[in-house]
């Protein structure tokens, strides 16, 4: 009969094999949940850079498992909503899958107001520190805030001038860039991301608008030969949000708060903005490679003939976020400062 002291030693010797593995090191397993492939430039290079760093800095106290493509369930709209229901520990995702919940950050997205991604991210994060954070973002905990480099048209037909835009079926990816589709001639549809690849391939829509980093884990080139960019600002910016089920991060210890911090913020959100920026060259240069066309508009010609059509938004915008109890022209003034400063510090 095996008796108290065999036991006890027994235990003693499991418990000593797995302090060796390190097993018991581990006290939090965070789950992320996003909606793009594993191997899309965000989580490859932004999201994994993240998850990899708080683990190292937590010396392996904290996990964070990584479920790319809504393997968590849902579908990418719902991505707030798990993280503040708690579905998900940890989300990414675009915030204007959610029109109306959080029209602030919508000043980063109107047309032609953002020609760097660091600056307009460092400035999206100071005015979600100011205006944000226990407002609209109340109910999650914010980790980091940015937007994505110069926004493309990519489509069947080619598109030198707004008139070509006219009827033209455009996926859009927010209520703003839904917006300045309509003042540019063509019909907006909205949809996340991951339906583009079908959408176009079925000839649903004629095109979409999405930034070049992301063409090539969409196949967007292989599926239509035409992309027209902007020279100077960018037509269009669509803003992102990370963000964590806030009673989780409450229930964290202190030391383990301190590594999610140091993670995470104004140089994160501003690093971020600026990673993503940064791959929009390759994947552009796989459609050069492919021999397709691709038209650069310049700040010259956008200015006279884009920029008129577009310009109302802004008023509009304004009008609209006061019936919210929001001036919306503070916070294009704001935001405009902020992103100087940023450059001027740059």
């Amino acid at each position: 009969m095996t008796n108290r002291r065999t036991v006890l030693a027994a235990m003693g010797g499991a418990f000593a094999a797995v302090m060796a593995t390190g097993a018991l090191a581990q006290e939090v397993t965070l789950r992320l949940h996003q909606f793009l492939p594993a191997q899309a430039n965000v989580p490859k290079l932004i999201l994994d850079v993240w998850a990899d760093n708080i683990e190292k800095d937590s010396g392996g106290r904290i996990r964070i498992d990584r479920f790319p493509s809504m393997q968590l369930g849902g579908t990418p709209p719902e991505l707030i909503d798990q993280a503040i229901d708690g579905v998900a520990d940890v989300i990414w995702t675009v915030v204007g899958y959610t029109p109306g919940r959080f029209p602030s950050t919508e000043v980063l997205e109107l047309p032609f107001m953002v020609t760097d991604a660091c600056a307009a991210s460092y400035a999206y994060w100071k005015l979600f520190d100011a205006h944000m954070k226990d407002t609209e973002f109340k109910d999650v905990h914010v980790l980091g805030t940015w937007v994505h480099g110069p926004g493309v048209i990519h489509t069947a037909d080619p598109v030198e001038t707004p008139a070509d835009l006219q009827g033209m079926k455009i996926r859009g990816a927010s209520r703003m860039v839904n917006l300045l589709l309509e003042k540019l001639g063509a019909e907006p549809v909205g949809m996340p991301v991951p339906a583009i690849p079908e959408a176009l391939s079925k000839g649903v829509i004629d095109g979409a608008t999405i930034p070049w980093e992301v063409t090539g884990s969409l196949k967007v080139p292989e599926l239509v030969h035409n992309h027209t960019e902007f020279a100077g600002a960018a037509l269009y910016n669509i803003t992102f949000v990370l963000a964590m089920n806030k009673a989780v991060y409450d229930g964290l210890p202190d030391d383990l708060k301190t590594v999610i911090d140091s993670n995470s913020g104004l140089e994160f959100s501003a690093w971020a903005g600026g990673v993503q920026a940064d791959a929009d060259a390759p994947a552009r240069q796989v459609a050069v490679d492919m021999g397709n066309r691709i038209v650069t508009i310049s700040k010259a010609d956008a200015e006279a003939n884009w920029l008129p059509l577009v310009a109302p938004i802004y008023a509009d915008w304004v009008a609209d976020m006061q019936t919210k109890g929001i001036d919306g022209q503070a916070l294009i003034d704001e935001a405009r400062a902020l992103m100087a400063e940023y450059a001027a510090a740059h």
